[in-house]
């Protein structure tokens, strides 16, 4: 008999490993959670991973306001399906006590707002570490993270100063007021991603598949024109097309872009995304604003 195991068997047993080492080390552990498929995913990988237990920790969901709709049904459903607890930090309310300060202009989101109101939320929680869904092929700051990356007491990241990971051996030591991010989906691709949603029949907010929606073309991006989130220009709310597209990632509305699709089932996707020549996060607007945009974020305590 072989006793050789798949690919995603091996990252799935891996991810398991690292959410038992999580929840074994530290003592108040939190699970970012948006609605997007890889946390989703990592969702899923916990549920195995504890199973028949109940999620050890709850799901920390960061809200800019500015989300699309599906992705909030679909949030609020699954939290009742697997019967976990959702903490909710709103950006919104850091805006309204002065916390955080709105963009303005055309090109304003709230997705770098996030960064205050997750610091504010760990504090107020006390959570000591944050398991996220990042993967270390969406984009090369992501590449720089370890397993288990450590924040300063101000929620900072340095990517100079992480500890080695040698023989899966991590190290959770902190001292009083440091965090730690972990991130069990490291090793994971996008193709990876889908491939295992389609191995586990996971259900999905209906974003990530074909339909028609009204977006308007901005600096080659599709971007949604439906929420009433993005700010229009007087001359581009002429030009607003209703299209065949489906969302490759799930985040704020006003900087999350679709792409051209007839991917209406998984293995549409999964077809699409082999062929695809363009990265996942290529179609986030926030990560073009310069070209380190994202290592800048992390560094402030970014996800």
């Amino acid at each position: 008999m072989s006793s050789s195991i798949t690919h995603l068997q091996y990252l799935e047993s891996e991810a398991i490993y690292i959410l038992r080492e999580t929840a074994a080390q530290f003592g108040k552990p939190a699970m970012l959670f948006s609605g997007g498929k890889d946390s989703i995913v990592m969702a899923w990988l916990a549920r195995k991973a504890f199973h028949p237990a109940h999620l050890p920790f709850p799901l920390l969901h960061i809200d800019t306001g500015h989300n699309f709709p599906e992705a909030i049904e679909y949030r609020d459903w699954f939290v009742k399906e697997v019967k976990a607890t959702l903490v909710v930090g709103s950006v919104q309310k850091s805006i309204d006590e002065g916390r955080a300060v709105e963009e303005k202009g055309h090109n304003a989101s709230r997705n770098k707002l996030q960064t205050v109101t997750l610091l504010d939320t760990i504090e107020q929680h006390e959570f000591d570490a944050c398991l996220g869904g990042g993967r270390r092929d969406e984009e090369k700051a992501r590449a720089k993270e370890r397993f288990f990356s450590h924040r300063d007491e101000f929620g900072q990241w340095d990517p100079k100063n992480q500890r080695p990971e040698l023989w899966n051996i991590f190290n959770g030591r902190k001292n009083f007021g440091e965090h730690f991010r972990v991130f069990p989906l490291s090793n994971w691709t996008e193709m990876d991603v889908w491939q295992y949603i389609r191995q586990e029949n996971i259900p999905l907010p209906n974003l990530y598949f074909s339909h028609q929606r009204r977006v308007i073309e901005r600096h080659g991006q599709f971007l949604d024109a439906e929420t009433g989130f993005v700010q229009l220009l007087d001359e581009e709310k002429s030009r607003i097309k209703e299209m065949t597209v489906r969302f490759r990632t799930v985040g704020d509305a006003t900087c999350t872009g679709a792409v051209l699709s007839d991917a209406s089932t998984i293995d549409d996707v999964v077809a699409e995304v082999a062929a695809a020549r363009q990265t996942e996060r290529g179609t986030r607007a926030d990560d073009r604003r310069s070209e380190t945009a994202m290592e800048d974020r992390k560094k402030e305590g970014y996800f």
